[in-house]
């Protein structure tokens, strides 16, 4: 099974912003999810029954837009020799525009395999079997502790959640000899031990109780952790989930992101991890004298243009789009960026033409900056990553204008 992309990905979640928003007057938009491994000929035939079925509908509006979209579909279906390996999605119905009605085709090649065949007729497409899809699958248990402290967190994709913190009960060192210090190194060590059973009934529950737990990772500096791994303090169904014990400097919310950047190799199949390496490369370029980096939307469509970029680099928070707008009352027309379309539609109603000064401006066409950043990318041969924000790493990238490259040459 092929994986899509994180600019797939990307491209998927803002569709189904979009068709969210999609809704029909009646239970008219058809929602058609196929298996791959579904017989085409079998689909053919249950959409001539729905057909036929559809006669039975009252309203005559609905019955005419239902049977409208089920002759889509079976058209698109003659022209379909073999399902995808994933399976596919249609998406089909009148979609009311103002006074006008049309008719709205999507097909859409879902990121995991299609495992149920679903035929769904309702006033919304049905979209949370795609949007489970995009969920990402696991979450890992972290874990670091030292006599001081201990702080629980899961890796949930690529956000990083902190649970629980304990703090401990363990004295400090002390000056006495003699009986009193054996004395007191036995309470220090009781109070060791009940310290390190409040972390693994704490730390147990937690990850017992997490859905889809892959794995847990524990940390810490020096022997402590490993004292704890061996000792057993943890619930013996967590204990044979422990895929590594890891050295951090820290045990706080600073050291269980210490712990992930740590586990690099044990996480080394996971998107945060790649964007990880992805945007430290990048900054390594940056600071480097004469380095391979560039950023900003300008300068990186410069180089693209140039064919010397080798990975582009775009924040999923990054969004613009190149609008072409013109005066139906003059000659007047210019090409302007946005960064909400929606916003500048309605105010582009208001807005008076600098030539004639009518109110007569409108959008011939728009394009997002993405969808042209990749293309000249298709064309140079460039790769692409859509970066998280939900990361440090993401974070960092969006301070740089969310839009950077890590050059092949510098021209």
């Amino acid at each position: 099974m092929t994986k899509a992309s994180s600019l797939e990905l990307y491209k998927l979640r803002k569709e189904l912003e979009v068709l969210e928003e999609k809704k029909g007057k009646g239970t008219e938009l058809v929602s058609l999810y196929i298996p791959p491994d579904k017989n085409l000929n079998n689909v053919t035939s249950q959409m001539r029954e729905e057909y036929s079925q559809a006669m039975n509908i009252k309203s005559a509006r609905t019955r005419k837009n239902v049977q409208s979209a089920l002759e889509v579909i079976m058209q698109r279906l003659k022209l379909i020799k073999d399902i995808p390996e994933n399976g596919m999605v249609m998406l089909v119905g009148t979609i009311p525009r103002g006074t006008k009605d049309k008719m709205e085709v999507c097909m859409i090649a879902p990121p995991e395999k299609v495992m149920t065949y679903i035929y769904h007729c309702d006033s919304e497409f049905l979209l949370q079997p795609i949007r489970d899809m995009l969920t990402e699958k696991g979450t890992y248990g972290l874990l670091v502790l030292d006599r001081g402290e201990a702080t629980v967190g899961l890796l949930k994709g690529k956000r990083i959640e902190i649970v629980r913190k304990i703090n401990s009960t363990v004295p400090g060192k002390h000056g006495r000899g003699g009986q009193s210090q054996r004395r007191f190194e036995r309470l220090i060590e009781i109070a060791a031990h009940e310290y390190f059973k409040r972390i693994g009934k704490h730390a147990s529950e937690i990850f017992m109780n997490t859905p889809d737990l892959r794995g847990v990772i524990v940390g810490g500096p020096g022997p402590t952790k490993d004292f704890f791994m061996d000792e057993g303090y943890l619930h013996h169904e967590v204990q044979k989930k422990v895929l590594g014990i890891i050295d951090t400097s820290y045990t706080d919310d600073f050291g269980i992101r210490e712990l992930v950047d740590n586990a690099s190799e044990i996480f080394r199949d996971l998107e945060i991890t790649k964007e990880k390496k992805l945007v430290q490369r990048f900054l390594s370029e940056v600071v480097r004298d004469h380095g391979l980096a560039a950023y900003g939307e300008k300068e990186v469509r410069d180089f693209l243009r140039k064919g010397a970029v080798n990975m582009l680099l775009v924040s999923e928070e990054v969004e613009s789009f190149r609008v072409a707008i013109s005066c139906s009352n003059c000659d007047h027309a210019e090409s302007i960026i946005v960064h909400n379309l929606k916003t500048f539609e309605k105010e582009l109603v208001e807005k008076a033409c600098p030539k004639c000064n009518e109110k007569s401006l409108g959008i011939d066409e728009f394009k997002s900056t993405l969808d042209e950043l990749t293309e000249l990318a298709g064309i140079t041969g460039a790769n692409i990553e859509v970066i998280s924000t939900e990361t440090e790493d993401g974070q960092q990238l969006k301070a740089f204008g969310g839009i950077a490259a890590i050059l092949r040459f510098k021209p």
